[in-house]
């Protein structure tokens, strides 16, 4: 990559984190109210080219772009445009529209006609300013890839400002529900299935969860025009210097725990998992984050979600024997789908334990960052303020106790 006249020269490390070669301050150069925009520049070009790594089978349905922009306040008129091509034999004035209020990043509307859902073609309307730390490029492919290995639901298309695909028939999970073994060992086994999907020409992928982590860093916002919020934001939530030092540990502490790269969804809360009990099966659904990460941040991400989303109770964590239990029936799973036997030592098991609560960290890092971008430019009523504050919170309250941990010798 071109380095801009405004950097310093950079050096691409193994883990793909940059970092500048200059003897000047990591601080003075990655200190958001400073960051340069050939920095920044440098690091969305990365992290574009990064999309390329996901690479969609041949064979894969292609995904037709159509020329629509939807009114996220005035919907229906751009949704039966859609309509008119991907079900050119429903009648405009039959079709029902049904809004998802459940979502926190995008609007969510299902169009179906008749008395029962049965047929819904689902339009996501991209939530404001979310081409900002979300690359779309990435999460059609990584659709298409997971469509291909009967992970996903049909694409249909997509739009200027989202994309349209098929309703799974199921319930959407609550936090009550993901604890149950009955349920839980459906969700290990599904995110096993995900991670054995190798990469392509058994090319070795690299995790990009260090420069996603820098990106959203960047992205930060360092004041907000609304005085409460301003006050809030310099009262309660970490300094942008504690932050960055955050963000450098944990990179020097958590890349050297051995876990595996693999295909992750990296955004598996409660409502992203639908469950079909006439089947017994799980799905996942929304794919904007999915990508090569580590193996022990998409469980440890899992695992925070159990706290819930609206009510944020972090004492549901699980604890260490259910943990257990749901590492084991992953691991064998995941043996299973690599071919590799179903058999699992308690060593393994502990090693991932250990692997996983680490990774956690970064899980309460990445959406502490990501909820205060949402709060300067989101248009959805949440208060994405409060819930960084939470995870930072907990962030903190976490480290020590996850960091007494040790791997098994």
């Amino acid at each position: 990559l071109p380095v801009p006249n405004n950097s310093e020269a950079l050096v691409w490390k193994p883990d793909h984190h940059f970092r500048p070669t200059a003897p000047r301050d990591w601080s003075e150069s990655c200190h958001v109210e400073r960051y340069s925009v050939g920095w920044v520049q440098i690091q969305q070009r990365a992290f574009t080219a990064m999309a390329n790594y996901i690479h969609v089978p041949e064979g894969a349905p292609m995904v037709p772009k159509l020329d629509v922009t939807l009114d996220e306040h005035d919907y229906r008129a751009g949704a039966l445009k859609l309509i008119k091509t991907l079900r050119p034999h429903w009648k405009p004035s039959e079709v029902k529209m049904k809004s998802f209020t459940d979502g926190i990043t995008n609007k969510l509307i299902g169009c179906y006609v008749g008395g029962s859902m049965q047929d819904v073609v689902l339009v996501r309307v991209y939530g404001n300013k979310t081409e900002l730390f979300v690359d779309r490029e990435n999460e059609v492919k990584s659709f298409r890839v997971l469509q291909a290995h009967r992970c996903a639901p049909r694409l249909y298309c997509t739009f200027n400002n989202g994309l349209c695909y098929e309703f799974l028939q199921g319930v959407a999970l609550e936090p009550e529900h993901i604890r149950s073994p009955a349920i839980f060992r459906h969700i290990a086994r599904q995110m096993a299935k995900y991670h054995a999907i190798h990469a392509h020409n058994g090319w070795v992928p690299q995790s990009d969860l260090w420069l996603r982590i820098s990106k959203f860093f960047s992205l930060v916002p360092t004041h907000f025009d609304d005085p409460e919020k301003d006050q809030r934001l310099n009262s309660e939530v970490p300094s942008t210097a504690c932050l960055r030092d955050e963000m450098i540990w944990l990179q020097q502490n958590l890349s050297k725990l051995g876990s595996p790269v693999v295909l992750c969804h990296n955004d598996l809360l409660c409502k992203n998992i639908i469950y079909n009990q006439q089947e017994g099966n799980v799905k996942f659904i929304d794919y904007e984050y999915a990508g090569y990460n580590y193996q022990a941040f998409d469980i440890g991400n899992h695992f925070n979600e159990f706290a819930g989303l609206n009510e944020v109770d972090y004492t549901l964590y699980p604890g260490r024997e259910l943990q257990l239990q749901w590492l084991r029936a992953y691991l064998e799973a995941y043996e299973e789908y690599k071919s590799q036997g179903t058999q699992v030592s308690n060593t393994e098991v502990e090693v991932l334990y250990v692997q996983v609560n680490r990774f956690a960290l970064a899980s309460h890092f990445i959406w502490g960052l990501w909820a205060l971008i949402q709060a300067q430019y989101s248009t959805i009523d949440f208060d994405f303020l409060g819930y960084a504050v939470l995870r930072f919170s907990q962030y903190f309250k976490m480290k020590p106790e996850v960091m007494s941990l040790h791997l098994p010798e």
